[in-house]
């Protein structure tokens, strides 16, 4: 196998010397917790008060991690991926709205990315969140209502909302069946994921019968994921239709850890980043193992993570383009992950959010907070960055 994370060259092909050094800037600026920290407490203030800071945002976080703020406007991006062999995983990333009028906006907007991503070569899913069309205080209520056969409490009014929900999750599947797109339902708090996990495995057995349409998320920094994973597989045998997962690692480690300890439960996340790369690569090695049933998406920043799963493919004489098996990384980030397995022919796409600069602020702070929380991904990313400004000043002197 000739795959390797370290050809800054193919990597970065697509940047231009002046876009690399905007980025080795900007993750200069991100490896400081401190800053960080300021900026994601004060950015959100500063977009409502008005002051002209949109242009900043705009050319330098927005730029790295945003395709743009309107779904026309990532055409541009998705060409340019698909030059590389790169797909797109296109992302509507609005959140954090809480009536019944922007769930049916959310929605709408849902299938309007669907058809979309029909008219594009590389975009063959879109992701979702379930809390852009659920009330995040239903979802509450439901992750802690008794396992009734409805799902949900017996309450006349959260059953209609309930119901509703349903409905627009349907919605979207049927346009995404129609239009022959893919669904991934993203994971969220571990205090509203037990609804997400209902309904994204009743669709689940709804459209997944033929070929994987919609896939759950499964977090690997939780203890008790990757049982889950295995439960889930069985339920999908016995009721006959195809598993679809995304494995990542996790987005709300901090949040989650701090909740468990406010209120006295035992922390859901594992005990060690050791403890979520062994599951983590138990689960990739699990669908491998049954790649005829689950069709997964091995979305991870961890390199060691993706040549394991690279390899095992190889071991079994797996096509790199299986139609069960897909590799995923964020946009901005990871290039060295992306464009070295694209190289190689593996199925491999970015995961390309898009909204309004003020809508996306949310997201954009968690990438933030991600890179600064995340020991050594930033000076990673920047070593990358650096490495290929030399080689290029390298053969600018030869």
């Amino acid at each position: 196998m000739n795959l390797s994370f370290d050809n800054t060259e193919v990597a970065f092909a697509y940047k231009t010397t002046k876009d690399l050094k905007s980025a080795k800037t900007l993750f200069s600026t991100m490896k400081y917790p401190v800053l960080t920290g300021l900026g994601t407490r004060f950015t959100p203030f500063l977009m409502k008060t008005g002051l002209p800071i949109n242009g900043l945002i705009r050319n330098t976080i927005f730029k790295q991690f945003v395709g743009g703020e309107s779904l026309e406007q990532t055409a541009p991006i998705c060409e340019m991926l698909n030059e590389y062999g790169v797909g797109v995983i296109l992302d509507y990333g609005v959140e954090g709205k809480e009536s019944e009028a922007s769930f049916d906006h959310a929605m709408q907007e849902f299938v309007r990315v669907i058809k979309f991503a029909a008219t594009q070569k590389n975009i063959p899913v879109i992701a979702i969140k379930v809390s852009g069309i659920a009330r995040m205080e239903l979802l509450r209520k439901l992750n802690e209502a008794p396992r009734l056969r409805s799902g949900v409490h017996e309450n006349e009014e959260q059953l209609a909302e309930w119901a509703r929900v349903r409905q627009r999750m349907i919605q979207i599947c049927e346009a995404a069946k129609e239009f022959n797109i893919g669904v991934l339902v993203d994971a969220e708090e571990s205090w509203i994921q037990d609804p997400i996990d209902r309904i994204t495995m009743e669709m689940m057995e709804l459209y997944n019968k033929e070929s994987v349409l919609v896939y759950n998320t499964i977090q690997l920094y939780r203890h008790d994921r990757l049982d889950f994973l295995k439960m889930s597989h069985d339920i999908a045998k016995r009721q006959d239709f195809l598993l679809g997962v995304k494995l990542v690692r996790g987005a709300y480690m901090e949040k989650e850890r701090a909740r468990a300890q406010e209120q006295g439960y035992p922390s859901p996340i594992q005990k060690d980043k050791d403890a979520t790369d062994l599951d983590y690569n138990s689960a990739v090695q699990y669908c491998v193992e049954n790649i005829d049933t689950i069709g997964f998406v091995v979305a991870t920043h961890n390199e060691a993570s993706s040549l394991y799963a690279a390899e095992l493919l190889d071991q079994k004489n797996l096509n790199h383009h299986h139609p069960h098996v897909h590799f995923s990384q964020l946009y901005g980030m990871s290039d060295n992950i992306t464009f070295n397995l694209a190289k190689e022919g593996y199925s491999v796409s970015k995961y390309l959010p898009f909204g309004p600069i003020r809508d996306v602020i949310p997201y954009l702070m968690r990438r933030a907070q991600e890179n600064s929380s995340v020991k050594g991904q930033t000076g990673r990313e920047l070593s990358l960055i650096q490495q290929e400004l030399g080689r290029r000043k390298q053969l600018e002197t030869a």
